[in-house]
């Protein structure tokens, strides 16, 4: 962590693009594939993006604290958008035959969201110390699968501390944000994975992450 700034309530539109390209570069470092400066009210929230969370019933939904429907809702995320003006998206590209359902690749699949949750964390951290005290992110999949898949149930759920506070939070998906839209609108490549998708019939895999910074 760099040199914690002082709050101020008069930050120029030049100090803050200064920032959001530092959080850019900060991203690229950490792995990302593509990352850029996205204005909040283009960002899509879609209510039947959680939708898909229910029908099919996704393997998370009900079992982990971050997960629908036990987090913001889209209509919230909504309307919590409009009091911000800009975001860093960005993906992480993740080879075929780990991002397919395969038992064999559980392990890299794993590390691979892992890896974008901490991306994530570390970047809205950034903000934070940069004096963007309202920044918050969102990651990609569940943090309950994620962080804790070999362990009986999400402790936050029970009102128990969540054992990865700093960096368990909801996917883009779980509040609403439609991912495919919002990464083919930024001229990035993503192609739908379902539970039946091969190594073979897809040319990689992307997982997304975002922070809404001010």
């Amino acid at each position: 962590m760099g040199e914690v700034k002082k709050i101020t309530i008069d930050m120029n539109e030049k100090a803050l693009d200064q920032d959001l390209e530092r959080y850019v570069a900060r991203a690229m470092e950490l792995g990302a594939s593509n990352a850029k400066v996205v204005l909040a009210d283009k960002i899509p929230v879609d209510e039947r993006v959680t939708l898909k969370c229910q029908i099919p019933r996704c393997f998370g939904y009900g079992v982990g604290a971050q997960c629908p429907p036990n987090t913001l809702k889209p209509a919230e995320l909504r309307d919590l958008l409009t009091k911000y003006t800009r975001a860093v998206f960005f993906i992480k590209d993740v080879p075929p035959d780990v991002i397919v359902r395969d038992k064999t690749t559980i392990k890299e699949r794993v590390d691979a969201y892992q890896q974008l949750y901490k991306m994530v964390s570390e970047i809205e951290s950034m903000a934070f110390y940069d004096g963007h005290y309202l920044a918050f992110g969102l990651a990609a999949g569940s943090c309950r699968h994620t962080f804790c898949g070999q362990l009986k149930d999400c402790q936050a759920m029970n009102g128990d501390k969540c054992r990865f506070s700093l960096v368990s939070r909801p996917s883009m998906e779980a509040v609403g944000i439609d991912v495919y839209k919002m990464v083919a609108q930024a001229g990035w490549d993503i192609y739908p994975i379902g539970s039946s998708a091969t190594a073979q019939s897809v040319p990689k895999g992307t997982l997304a992450g975002i922070v809404i910074v001010q």
